[in-house]
């Protein structure tokens, strides 16, 4: 199809220009994170599913400890938290401090380009979910198993129509019917629109966690 293909080219064009432009920002957040805590610099996080439910390793720079799996597993009523408001936890004190301002700015999602160059993910499309969080949202919202099918047929986006819609504050079956609406749409001009909006929403961090 024409949209898939012009879409192709501008993940590649765009991510490529992006990784090259922000390459500064890289080394001093990687710095940042290294001076900050230990660990690695890319955050250590289960695969998400992407297109036809094909998993795949979303890379993040880590803006948590270095354990910070192990402490949610074993934190009782941080597991509480974490499914409560939809697997986010607000003020997360497994966040480091490097890691709030990256966060808050969306920058820990920069490594992301890679996954874009890689064909994994576009620049704009649904969320990437857990698998495990996709099985459990389901249960808690059947009527979200329609949409979610549709979204699984798109690659996952590093923004996306949701994202700029609260992020954070929308629930799971008003996102995943959000991103289905956006999937079957299949417009550029609309996938620039969402980039276009993408920037005061990360410059104002509303709606972050």
């Amino acid at each position: 199809m024409v949209y898939n293909f012009t879409k192709r080219i501008l993940d590649v064009l765009g991510s490529f220009l992006g990784i090259i432009l922000l390459s500064p920002i890289f080394l001093i957040v990687a710095l940042a994170i290294k001076i900050d805590s230990a660990g690695p610099v890319l955050a250590n996080t289960p695969k998400r599913e992407g297109k036809d439910g094909k998993l795949f390793t979303m890379y993040k720079f880590r803006s948590m400890v270095e354990n910070a799996q192990e402490i949610l597993q074993k934190n009782r009523k941080l597991m509480e938290e974490y499914k409560k408001h939809s697997y986010k936890i607000v003020n997360d004190p497994r966040v480091t401090s490097v890691g709030k301002f990256i966060r808050r700015f969306s920058i820990d999602e920069l490594p992301q380009l890679i996954n874009i160059l890689k064909g994994d993910m576009s620049m704009v499309g649904p969320r990437a979910y857990y698998p495990f969080e996709l099985e459990e949202q389901q249960i808690k919202y059947p009527t979200s198993r329609k949409f979610v099918k549709i979204i699984l047929s798109s690659k996952p986006g590093v923004t996306g129509v949701w994202q700029v819609s609260g992020r954070s504050q929308i629930n799971f079956d008003k996102r995943v019917e959000m991103d289905a609406w956006y999937v079957q749409k299949k417009s550029i001009i609309y996938d620039i629109w969402i980039l276009l909006k993408t920037i005061p929403a990360v410059i104002s961090g509303r709606g972050a966690i």
